[in-house]
């Protein structure tokens, strides 16, 4: 399952935080002030079944996340959340997807190195037989204004 972040995987100094995850989940996360920044032209694709357990991911994921794919399929997508994220965000994201409808916002990502990097993420329901399935990933890179936006707007919510 989902492990607490091991100090010999970090780069730099960082701080600890303890996350409350959905379904009442818990992990030790280790974090930097180390941004990467997103690069042009690549897309972050990924794929999860309909509890957000990653099946599939692209290689822009794996040098994203400093995660391996083997590390990655099988894993909670919370694997990436990062502490300065507000629950707020996640609940309109899951509220909005098990509605069967397409979700758009900011999100900023942790590393498993410490660091952290932003993204414009969509998040769509992959539905058969008018169930959902799974949801497919596509992030791409945001520009600065809306990042700055959204640390506004993030240090405001719980």
């Amino acid at each position: 399952m989902l492990k607490d972040m091991q100090p010999e995987d970090i780069i730099g100094e960082y701080k600890e935080a303890v996350l409350n995850l959905y379904g009442g989940m818990k992990r030790k996360v280790l974090f930097t002030e180390i941004e990467t920044p997103y690069p042009d032209g690549k897309l972050i694709v990924s794929s999860t079944d309909s509890d957000g357990l990653i099946k599939k991911v692209n290689q822009a994921f794996v040098d994203m996340s400093c995660y391996t794919e083997e590390e990655l399929i099988g894993m909670p997508h919370c694997i990436l959340r990062h502490p300065d994220m507000p629950s707020a965000a996640y609940k309109d994201l899951w509220g909005t997807i098990l509605d069967g409808r397409t979700w758009q916002g900011y999100v900023k990502n942790l590393r498993k190195d410490g660091g952290y990097y932003w993204v414009k993420a969509t998040v769509i329901p992959n539905i058969r037989k008018g169930q959902v399935v799974g949801y497919t990933s596509v992030r791409r890179k945001p520009s600065r204004l809306k990042v700055n936006e959204s640390i506004k707007l993030y240090s405001t919510l719980s």
